[in-house]
């Protein structure tokens, strides 16, 4: 078991490495990159809106030089731009540079856990994921415990009742959840249970309410639940299937095994032998 975790874990840094490198070349190969926003950002007068820097310089350069002299520009949407400004732009984002150096710097700098700053919001990226991962913790806590509370009791009724109504019924209701993506269906939640068409029931935004610190603790715990039900309830929805399927087959493989039949050879009651497979079933581990 330590073998198996241990080679578990080494085999992180090579999946790390992977997906970061598709990545970088990814984002290299696409179109609209960080110079083509902070050149949409100047034609359109947001110069002020570049992460970096205030813009100031790069408006009183363009006023300075003028326009129209850069049809050679590989830049798209610099065209009516000067080649100064597209250079002072590249060299912000480090877009001179060659594709190797901007490989092995983004590699360093995430080393280091230096991840910049982002190109929306004017913050640094380690600083918004600080801020935004005790929620997303949070979320996922409760959706795990959500997930494994419903799915595997489900799993071993629809393998007791294998082939009945209540399977097949059951399996088109998971596999239609699964099928609907998150998003969707967060969308289709706050239309119907957050004040967007029917009903206002449960809160839009927040994790708390704004007199939080003013409530009793047993307010404050269902305040809280009151304010996560909708974000739980979207990420749980599409998560039941795979566990719910994979309990069921796990526990149809399991009945077929010589200890089940011996066991039931000798008597053992069904309700009995139900209850305790959820212990041997290995997906219940």
């Amino acid at each position: 078991m330590g073998a198996y975790l241990i080679r578990r874990l080494l085999l992180v840094i090579p999946t790390l490495w992977a997906i970061i490198t598709i990545n970088f070349f990814i984002v290299q190969i696409a179109p609209g990159g960080p110079v083509d926003q902070a050149i949409a950002a100047i034609e359109f007068g947001q110069g002020g809106a570049l992460p970096g820097a205030s813009g100031e310089g790069v408006r009183a350069s363009h006023a300075q030089t003028g326009v129209g002299n850069i049809s050679d520009s590989h830049y798209r949407g610099g065209r009516g731009l000067d080649p100064e400004v597209i250079a002072e732009i590249t060299h912000r984002y480090g877009f001179d540079k060659p594709l190797h150096e901007r490989y092995f710097k983004m590699l360093r700098d995430y080393l280091s856990f230096d991840f910049g700053d982002s190109l929306f919001r004017s913050a640094s990226v380690l600083t918004l994921i600080k801020d935004s991962l005790p929620v997303s913790i949070t979320l996922g806590l409760w959706s795990t415990l959500i997930i494994y509370l419903v799915s595997i009791p489900l799993g071993i009724r629809k393998a007791v009742h294998n082939g009945s109504r209540f399977d097949v019924w059951s399996s088109a209701f998971i596999i239609i959840g699964y099928a609907i993506p998150a998003f969707l269906f967060a969308i289709l939640l706050i239309v119907f249970f957050a004040g967007g068409s029917y009903y206002d029931i449960f809160p839009l935004r927040g994790l708390v309410s704004a007199n939080f610190d003013t409530l009793p603790w047993y307010q404050k715990i269902t305040d809280y639940l009151w304010h996560i039900t909708l974000p739980v309830l979207a990420t749980v929805i599409g998560g039941f299937a795979a566990l719910t399927m994979l309990t069921k087959n796990s526990f149809l493989d399991e009945v077929r095994k010589q200890y089940v039949v011996t066991a039931r050879a000798k008597g053992v009651s069904e309700k009995t032998f139900s209850g305790n497979m959820f212990f041997v079933t290995p997906c219940c581990w």
